[in-house]
């Protein structure tokens, strides 16, 4: 069974920069659908940032999409020889500050916007990790 764990959450000013990682074990990442989540105090867990294979065939290239919130700032990427996804997030505010959770799904009928939006729940889940953003 798929297992995936963050690190590299922590404390940041406003204007910078942290990069997550998610460490998978159990299976290859690179057969799965990558998102991450956010969810911050008192706030519904909100879909951030998704990796799709572009064709579930050929599984040459990923696609990746991003909710309009984080567009221009936040870069969901993944490493297969390191088994490992990321979300790089680039010019930080306080609104960003949340626990911040990858999860993974092998199902090839939906599309990132069904996991970002909640419609249809992956079916990995990491643990999380907190991110503050504050001066």
């Amino acid at each position: 069974q798929l297992q995936l764990e963050e690190s590299g959450g922590g404390l940041v000013h406003p204007g910078g920069s942290l990069r997550l990682s998610c460490a998978a074990s159990g299976g290859a990442l690179d057969r799965y659908t990558i998102a991450w989540f956010r969810q911050a105090p008192g706030k519904e867990r909100e879909g951030v940032s998704c990796l799709i294979k572009s064709d579930a065939v050929t599984r040459i290239d990923d696609n990746t999409y991003n909710v309009d919130s984080v567009k221009g700032r936040f870069t969901i990427a993944r490493d297969v020889e390191k088994n490992t996804a990321y979300l790089q997030m680039n010019s930080l505010t306080p609104e960003d500050a949340a626990v911040y959770t990858c999860a993974a799904d092998r199902s090839p009928y939906y599309h990132c916007s069904d996991f970002l939006t909640g419609v249809v729940r992956m079916d990995y889940w990491g643990t999380g990790t907190p991110v503050t953003v504050s001066s």
